[in-house]
């Protein structure tokens, strides 16, 4: 376990080297709440479908894990995401002065549906899973990469998964990432967009999220 922790930290270095270069990376994904979601059972596998998004590089080095099982289902549901039709639909739908940012708006539209309608999807209440989740990233702390470790106070403090059942939430969460952005915040103001468009995202999201849980229920690497 020492050495899966210490080539976890060693690859999540090159990811803190990107992080740092110049601009903000708009293909980055940010839907941490829909990952959850998605996660294989246990905590290992929970914690790998957020660190996802914080470790870079090849996982082969790795020993095989549930979580460096669920680091890899998370890239691999990255990829179905970002050529799935319906979230194609959904880009086509941000303005096209924010095209080059659909894919981080549409992320976290998707998680504020995902909020909002949280019991459709799962037994446990998302004040219970949110607490649950946060519970995981303080008592692992020393585990998180840089990045995370630096975001986990915030998205604690903040309750990120909870608030994204509301719209004003989403809103200020994606006009603090365009404080990230060079020039201009396009962002900013971003969620009238989907204020605007908010039946059209919402037969997307409920398009593609059943599609999504059966991708990553079946895949291999969840087993």
């Amino acid at each position: 376990m020492c050495g899966q922790h210490t080539l976890l930290r060693r690859l999540s270095g090159a990811a803190e080297s990107a992080h740092h270069a110049p601009g903000f990376d708009s293909r980055r994904h940010l839907n941490f709440l829909a990952h959850l979601y998605l996660s294989p059972p246990g905590e290992d596998a929970l914690l790998g479908s957020l660190l996802g998004d914080f470790v870079k590089g090849p996982l082969e080095p790795l020993p095989q894990s549930p979580l460096t099982r669920a680091i890899a289902l998370h890239r691999k549901l990255d990829l179905f995401t970002d050529s799935h039709p319906m979230v194609l639909a959904s880009k086509a739908r941000v303005s096209a002065g924010r095209r080059r940012f659909a894919g981080v708006m549409v992320d976290l539209f998707y998680d504020h549906f995902l909020a909002r309608d949280w019991r459709e999807f799962h037994d446990e209440p998302l004040d219970a899973f949110s607490r649950r989740v946060y519970g995981m990233l303080e008592r692992r702390f020393a585990e998180l990469p840089p990045r995370l470790q630096r975001m986990a106070p915030h998205m604690i403090a903040g309750d990120w998964l909870g608030s994204y059942a509301e719209v004003d939430a989403v809103g200020e969460a994606l006009d603090r990432i365009g404080t990230r952005l060079r020039g201009d915040n396009r962002l900013y103001g971003s969620a009238d967009e989907l204020r605007a468009q908010y039946a059209g995202f919402e037969a997307d999201f409920r398009d593609f999220m059943p599609q999504a849980l059966r991708f990553c229920r079946e895949h291999p690497l969840a087993r």
